[in-house]
């Protein structure tokens, strides 16, 4: 998660968006049909917009992904490049190593 958006992320506010909406949504992606985690942001958040609610809290912004959808919306593959990934709340964490 970048520093300027750890405290939205960690709000209230957007703790009862994101559960109200990924409930609205009935937990499933919106792109495969798989279980949804996140609610993602179609106009990205940026430091020029963290504090304008119709861009951070507007349901008409958001889009119920599962992690590997919003990995591939983000890096177009079911993983970051080095290894890394987004988890269901939305930071990026170690992939662990492929086993062949």
């Amino acid at each position: 998660m970048k520093p300027y958006a750890e405290r939205f992320y960690k709000s209230r506010t957007w703790e009862k968006c994101r559960y109200a909406f990924l409930c609205s949504k009935n937990w499933t992606c919106e792109r495969c049909g798989r279980l949804a985690v996140i609610a993602h942001h179609k106009t990205y958040i940026t430091p020029q917009n963290i504090n304008d609610p119709n861009v951070t809290l507007n349901w008409d912004n958001l889009e119920a992904l599962c992690e590997v959808c919003h990995n591939r919306e983000h890096f177009g593959s079911g993983a970051c490049a080095d290894g890394l990934k987004f988890d269901a709340n939305g930071n990026l964490v170690k992939t662990p190593p492929r086993v062949h």
